[in-house]
């Protein structure tokens, strides 16, 4: 009886079989793997795409997608790296997440009032905060910081670096709302069914934009981790993350068509992609051959996902 329940909850959580899985095989092929420093390495490098993938794992359950993240991610940064070079380090991770949170907003008000397609919102958003991100920088990285914004992103508490400190933080943050809020039970309620939500009373316009700002607020705080670690504000940062992502997401078991999905599994989802490039450069994998293996996985997965 045990041994089904068990099995049971496997199958909820295929990322975590997965995640296992690739960590066998890869100590097996490698003795520099399976190392205390060498997860700790994992975990930093992984920590600002799960972020972002925290909140983007909310708005795919709502049934939506939100290809701006990396764009927003760059505006925030370039914006608060002239504030931090210039004023206080406070002031300029307030001003990051502001950025981020008027961008998701302004996201989550045209698809929710405008009634138009998210895909399609958030590609033009993306280009506009890309174009914005350049115009604002004169296309050259800011670089040179004070000391105590660096520790953000090269600090370490009990010899646990404050990346991932700060992972953990928002994964538990945005568990407990999809768990035990209204918010949670809503996300999944108008990824669900949008139509039979708006006739049980639920304000999806307002829940929309929540979400989406969501989505923003988690791009800034990844960008303000990437900029402390790299002491630089680069108007490139950012490209290719939404796909990353997406990719996480998808892993862990959140379906596309919306109402499924768990931050649980996007968290592991995450991790997949970090060991797997991990393992495959400590196994002197060529980088044109990492790309297509991480897309077969990718493809198992959602294959997978749809067998369920």
């Amino acid at each position: 009886m045990r041994q089904k329940v068990f099995l049971k909850k496997l199958k909820e959580y295929p990322a975590i079989v997965g995640f296992f899985g690739i960590v066998i095989l890869f100590s097996l092929l490698s003795d520099r793997f399976l190392t205390v420093s060498n997860f700790i390495n994992v975990f930093r490098q992984v920590s600002i795409q799960a972020i972002i993938a925290f909140g983007m794992t909310l708005v795919i359950i709502s049934g939506g997608i939100d290809l701006s993240v990396g764009s927003v991610l760059a505006f925030s940064a370039v914006v608060m790296a002239s504030v931090v070079k210039n004023g206080s380090v406070f002031l300029g991770i307030l001003v990051a997440l502001f950025v981020g949170a008027l961008l998701g907003a302004i996201n989550g008000f045209i698809i929710a009032k405008g009634k138009i397609q998210p895909f399609i919102v958030t590609l033009a958003t993306m280009a506009i905060a890309r174009s914005l991100t350049l115009v604002y920088s004169q296309g050259m990285p800011i670089t040179g910081f004070p000391r105590a914004f660096r520790i953000i992103g090269r600090g370490d508490v009990l010899e646990i670096p404050v990346p991932i400190i700060i992972m953990f933080a928002v994964f538990g943050i945005i568990y407990y709302i999809s768990k035990y809020t209204k918010l949670g039970l809503y996300t999944y309620a108008i990824g669900g069914n949008e139509t039979a939500a708006k006739l049980s009373g639920v304000k999806v316009d307002k829940y929309k934009i929540i979400i989406y700002t969501i989505s923003g607020v988690l791009a800034a705080v990844s960008a303000i981790i990437l900029t402390s670690r790299l002491n630089s504000a680069q108007p490139t940062f950012g490209t290719g993350y939404e796909l990353d992502a997406i990719a996480a997401v998808v892993l862990g078991g959140a379906s596309l068509a919306g109402g499924k999905g768990t931050i649980v599994g996007t968290l592991f989802g995450a991790l997949i992609m970090g060991i797997l490039n991990n393992g495959l450069n400590l196994l002197n994998v060529s980088p044109f051959y990492q790309q297509g293996v991480k897309g077969v996985v990718i493809l198992i997965a959602v294959l997978l996902e749809r067998e369920n």
